[in-house]
């Protein structure tokens, strides 16, 4: 049995970090229309994204994960899945480092914006795609409010895997399912 999660922002929600819908006013400006018409704008918005991330921590969602060595495909720029120990697939790219934040409106991948090809969607397809009947993808903290996140369930289910929604409290829902996971 092959098991893959796939992580949203619900999983670092405990972390202490905002989720989008939390924070429409944000966003709203993370289009590269935005960054290109307002770049001093966007660069602010990029840097108080950075700085709501700077002291997060991986919480035990996170670290579950890594130590059971579940490969990971997240739409969360935070970082948090490399802090704990999993090199994640990033499908939205991650945050500039700090000397990179007055240019912020002029790059790629740091984040994917609206507006961006994301170049990462098409290695998450080919990981999902490798499941099948026997095989379990997590889906964790995710909501349906994004094309991928529908598309990578449906092609999941297409191939016969199972699959289990966490969708409330990861930080202690992850290791459970897990565990009952991993005596299977």
């Amino acid at each position: 049995m092959k098991i893959i999660a796939f992580t949203g922002a619900g999983i670092s929600k405990q972390s202490n970090i905002p989720t989008f819908m939390e924070r429409p006013n944000i966003r709203a400006k993370l289009f590269r229309s935005y960054a290109t018409q307002y770049p001093k704008e966007y660069n602010n918005v990029i840097r108080q994204l950075k700085e709501n991330m700077n002291d997060a921590k991986p919480n035990d969602a996170h670290i579950a994960l890594a130590e059971y060595r579940i490969p990971v495909i997240t739409m969360n720029i935070d970082g948090l899945h490399q802090l704990a120990g999993t090199d994640a697939l990033e499908l939205h790219g991650g945050l500039p480092s700090d000397d990179e934040l007055d240019i912020a409106y002029s790059l790629y991948n740091k984040p994917v914006l609206y507006g961006d090809a994301a170049p990462n969607y098409q290695i998450a397809y080919d990981i999902v795609s490798n499941l099948s009947q026997n095989d379990v993808f997590v889906v964790i903290g995710c909501s349906y409010h994004t094309a991928i996140a529908c598309d990578l369930r449906e092609l999941a289910r297409s191939k016969g895997a199972r699959i289990i929604e966490i969708q409330e409290d990861a930080a202690h829902n992850v290791r459970k399912v897990l565990e009952e996971l991993c005596k299977e």
